[in-house]
């Protein structure tokens, strides 16, 4: 699902589900920065339990971080990842779990995304040095020196992927990182750790999922526990919602507009606009700029799950119901129907686009049909109740979901003319523009400027409001090179007043200058070369989407059929695997996953209209066995990204007498399918035959070395927790109980956790082959220190038996007080493809049918609201307001707004009402339950600080590692000895072999900020309800020091 287009979606219709975090920075003393003490109360007025981390969304960023240097080592990288944990662990402040959670071998149904990922990394790759040599080429004739290329050991971010010796050693890296937590900030002290990393199979959040289903509805769990997630991807938001937890958040950063941030178009730099602009040539911070702060750490936000429920209960209303409704089942098939637009399992459908208002229609239409239906689209995991073989019962058919996509494949013929309508559009209106462009070109002239005066757009960095971007290698041909010279722009193309600029040290750019104006020419090229309106070729439309015959030139197209009888039996087999397709997305999101290796077979989807006789389809699923790492490496790998596999597979990369070898295209169709980037396009890659794939693998096996065995093994969770906590206790006894057994004695031994003990925790223990509680702690980095005295201890984390999820709050949940009523919810808008473009009329009522039934259309066309990405009101004045802020030289405060006095005062506001929300004035509603919530503290925010974390240094990678023992494969251990000659010495490995078991944008924000001084502010347009009841607009506040992390949305 597109991660950028549906949370702008959600959080603009729903305003109220979203909040902005209030971080508290930590202070620097003499020098000495001293942390946040994160044991005081959450500044946030939120106090959560569990904070679960989807780590791949950290590890992308920090390959390729904003708030410092680019790493070369893998070292660089650890540190940026322990840096970005400090900083989402000091927002959240869990009080009792930390899961972190690596991606670990996929399901095959996920492995296809993942090849075409790969392969379009490695491709771009290629591309991009290809063109970085000509650029270099090119500066090297005109006598510019560029800084020597750097060695790096993260040249390939391929290497993110289980079974790389790169995913072996960041797992050794977090364990040193969680011991020095847990030993030196009193904040983790009474919280537990777990560490799931890539030789756990599953996916990051699944995993998650995982855990927190297993924990529902058994002895011991909490039905209030506060959960917070961590993570990019849009997907979460839907987890989120199919756990049925009520006290849910999602963190992530806040998605930026191209321009939103206080950058400067005239220099460049970050921290000022353009009417604050001095004109100086920004100052390096070391030889190359190395320890320039020019960055500006990204805001977060929570999006909260109970508010959305409350949207939900109100947008999903049905009218006259035949029925009573229930809202459970109705977020179920509100999860279900947003499928079809989008998900990282089966291809886009093309009859729906989430920027063409697709999520709207396809809730429409379902509200239009529940009548009709007599019943829901779901039941929990079984969608439309789907049969596997395993023990889910007896098949029924597939008709409400029959009935309900047919609904919406009779738009079908409106929809792709109004596409193709807006497309030819587009295209008439870039021709002219183009040619409009060319004769401005053609007829402008260089005013005259005295010798006194150089142009503007001479200097690194500066852009003109009105005029095209100007290349960064404009030369500087007869300009004066006197310092402290003063210009005012004069030069054609300008339009916007003048600008002072100091030219000092300007004129003779150095090394570092060049080095930055290469990168920019090269992220230049790259996009233009990626834009297919920028090719002199376009891509013939051979389908006609809207024209008479459009299905049958589709499946020609697309499938390579030839004859009608062809067309009905393919069509036939991608229906019936597009809904195998749907049924395993759905367990997967409820339950987990329902077979291993299932995937969808064709690189397109059918169109909605074709989803018919769906009743007579047969939906069964074996469940399987997930791959091995090193063969998940093999199936998505491309061939340039071989070096991270062992010598002997690489071969079978890289060998053209390799049995595999087709499998590894250097080059590939890429299909734009009517997309205007290269990224948008569909990557036409051969899929992968399994039973040849191991075949090979089966002649090369046997040649792996003790630790790539380790590399290519299934493992278990790990735990740790400080000695203090009252787990401990059962741990050490554990150990010492299993001191004499054999390992594989060791291996079969569990022991159930207590609850009690645990903060509502279930599971097993089972002990680790490693020391569980090593005395001294080995630094796995050079310049990082070794723990001395360690008061952490571990043992492997098994999760409890498998049990079904039970799609509802559970018994005991409070809810918090409703903060949302149908006043808040928007007007309904136009239907995309009914809406003509017409100025729309006002009429604010709240329409409750959404349809008008006498002329059969989902929506009442009076009233209708401006078209998608249209803006107006507020958004429409903050956009104003920023341009004007660029092109006047007024002075204004460092958010963009112009200062009365120079002050600014500083409001935090919460998630919709201005009290802890677990601690509200009236009771909660739970039927007649009016008991305290749970665990209520109305806290003040934190003054005082703890001592500083133990120093950490710089650091230098070490040699391969040879930490852990080896013990006789297939059967793997986790743990190993305390030395100085092992990578990580320290650190534990996580169980052993198991037999895996089936475990059942922010929108682009308008404006910087708004204060509410009974003073108009430019803000961005979301709601925010006060406790007297009335609603006043509110801007997104992100108020934010310059110190720690910039992070970068992967």
């Amino acid at each position: 699902m597109g991660v950028p287009a549906f949370y702008r979606w959600l959080a603009e219709k729903y305003p109220l589900i979203v909040s902005d975090v209030v971080e508290e920075e930590a202070v620097e003393i003499e020098g000495i920065k001293i942390p946040v003490d994160t044991s005081k109360p959450n500044p946030n007025d939120l106090e959560y339990d569990n904070l679960y981390l989807d780590m791949n969304g950290i590890i992308h960023p920090c390959f390729h971080p904003e708030d410092r240097p680019s790493p070369t080592t893998f070292e660089e990288v650890f540190q940026c990842m322990f840096d970005y944990i400090d900083r989402l662990f000091v927002m959240v402040r869990p009080r009792k779990l930390l899961y972190m959670a690596i991606d670990g071998v996929a399901p095959r149904a996920k492995m296809n995304q993942q090849r075409s990922r790969r392969f379009r990394s490695a491709k771009d790759a290629s591309d991009a040095a290809a063109e970085e040599e000509k650029l270099r080429e090119e500066f090297e004739r005109e006598g510019r020196k560029l800084p020597p290329k750097i060695d790096s050991q993260v040249f390939d971010s391929n290497v993110i992927t289980p079974g790389t010796e790169f995913m072996g050693v960041l797992s050794i890296a977090l364990q040193y990182y969680v011991h020095l937590r847990l030993n030196h900030d009193v904040g983790w002290k009474n919280v537990k750790v777990i560490l799931s990393d890539a030789n756990v199979p599953g996916e990051g959040e699944h995993k998650i999922m995982s855990y927190i289903r297993l924990q529902r509805n058994i002895p011991g769990f909490d039905p209030n526990t506060r959960h917070c997630l961590y993570g990019l991807d849009a997907d979460l938001i839907m987890l989120g919602l199919a756990t049925h937890e009520v006290h849910f958040s999602i963190l992530r950063e806040v998605v930026f507009t191209p321009g939103q941030q206080d950058k400067c178009f005239l220099c460049g730099q970050m921290g000022h606009m353009a009417a604050d602009c001095e004109g100086k040539a920004k100052k390096r911070a070391g030889e190359f700029d190395e320890k320039g702060d020019g960055f500006v750490k990204k805001p977060y936000q929570f999006l909260h799950i109970w508010i959305l429920r409350e949207y939900l209960e109100f947008e999903m209303r049905i009218p006259n119901p035949p029925f009573e409704i229930d809202l459970e089942r109705i977020v179920d098939d509100f999860i279900f129907i947003c499928f079809f637009v989008g998900n990282d399992f089966l291809p886009h459908m093309p009859t729906l686009e989430i920027r063409e208002g697709a999520i709207n229609l396809l809730m429409a239409v379902y509200k239009k049909e529940f009548r009709s239906l007599d019943g829901y689209l779901t039941d929990g995991c079984k969608v439309l109740i789907l049969t596997l073989i395993l023990d889910f019962g007896m098949p029924p058919n597939l008709k409400r979901v029959e009935q309900f996509i047919q609904a919406i494949g009779s738009f079908e013929d409106k929809i792709f003319q109004k596409r193709t309508r807006l497309h030819q559009t587009r295209q008439a209106e870039r021709i002219k523009g183009d040619k409009a462009r060319k004769r401005r070109m053609d007829d402008a002239a260089p005013t005259v400027q005295p010798e006194s005066l150089v142009p503007v757009e001479r200097f690194s960095g500066s852009r003109l409001a009105s005029a095209p971007v100007p290349s960064p290698f404009q030369p500087s041909d007869g300009v004066g090179s006197a310092p402290h010279q003063k210009a005012r722009r004069l030069s054609s193309g300008s339009s916007i007043g003048a600008a002072i600029v100091d030219v000092e040290n300007s004129l003779e750019p150095d090394e570092n200058e060049n080095k930055e104006e290469l990168k920019t020419k090269l992220k230049e090229l790259i996009r233009e070369k990626s834009d297919a309106f920028n090719s002199d070729t376009h891509e013939e439309d051979k389908v006609k989407l809207g024209e008479p015959g459009w299905r049958e030139r589709y499946y020609e197209e697309k499938f390579s059929v030839t004859t009608i009888e062809e067309m009905e039996r393919i069509r036939k087999d991608v229906v019936l695997k597009y809904t195998e397709g749907l049924c395993w997305v759905m367990h997967y999101y409820m339950e987990g996953v329902c077979s291993w290796q299932w995937f969808y077979p064709y690189h397109y989807a059918p169109f909605a209209s074709d989803l018919k006789d769906l009743g007579e389809l047969d939906i069964k699923f074996e469940l399987g066995t997930p791959f091995k790492p090193f063969n998940q490496l093999l199936g998505v790998f491309p061939a340039a990204s071989s070096h991270a596999l062992p010598e002997r597979y690489r071969t079978l990369m890289t060998d053209p007498n390799s049995p595999i070898i087709d499998f590894y295209p250097t080059d590939f169709e890429v299909d734009m399918n009517g997309k205007r980037y290269s990224w948008q396009g569909i990557a036409k890659l051969p899929f992968i035959d399994e039973r040849r794939l191991l075949e090979a693998v089966s002649e090369v096996e046997f040649t792996l070395t003790d630790e790539e065995k380790r590399r290519n093994s299934r493992m278990c969770d790990m735990l740790f927790i400080a000695t203090s906590h009252r787990l401990a206790e059962l741990i050490f006894s554990l150990d010492n109980h299993c001191r004499q057994l054999s390992a594989r004695e060791r291996i079969d031994l569990k022991v159930q956790i207590k609850p009690e003990l645990s903060d509502g925790m279930n599971g097993y223990l089972t002990p680790c082959s490693g020391e569980t509680h090593p005395p001294i702690f080995r630094s796995p980095m050079e310049g990082m220190e070794d723990i001395l005295a360690n008061q952490v201890i571990c043992c492997i984390y098994r999760l409890p038996d498998v049990h079904s999820h039970i799609t509802r709050p559970p018994p005991g949940v409070i809810f918090p007080k409703k903060i949302v009523n149908i006043g808040d919810l928007k007007p309904p808008p136009p239907l995309w493809h009914e809406d003509n473009g017409r100025r729309p009329m006002h009429n604010n009522n709240y329409n409750n049918n959404h349809y008008n039934n006498n002329n059969n259309h989902y929506n009442n066309n009076q009233g209708r609201q401006n078209p998608p990405g249209s803006l107006s009101g507020l958004h429409l004045g903050d956009a104003a307001h920023r341009l004007v802020t660029n092109s006047l030289q007024t002075r204004t405060d460092r958010h963009g707004y112009q200062a009365a006095d120079g002050h600014h005062q500083q409001h935090h506001h919460g998630h919709g009402y201005n009290q802890p929300p677990y601690a509200p004035q009236v009771p909660y509603q739970y039927g007649g339950y009016n008991a305290p919530p749970h665990g209520v503290q109305d806290y003040a925010p934190p003054q005082s600080r703890q001592p500083p974390y133990q120093s950490r240094g710089g650091y230098q990678p070490r040699g391969a590692s040879g930490r852990f023992p080896s013990d006789p494969y297939p059967v793997q251990s986790r743990g190993g000895g305390h030395h100085r000659d092992n990578r990580g010495g320290g650190g534990y490995s996580g169980g052993y072999n198991q037999h895996h078991q089936q475990q059942q944008q922010h929108w682009d924000g308008q404006g910087g900020e708004e204060h509410y001084n009974n003073q108009r502010g430019y803000g961005g347009g979301q709601h925010h309800r006060q406790q007297g009841g009335d609603r006043n607009r509110r801007g997104g506040s992100h108020h934010h020091h310059d110190q720690g992390p910039r992070h970068h949305r992967y």
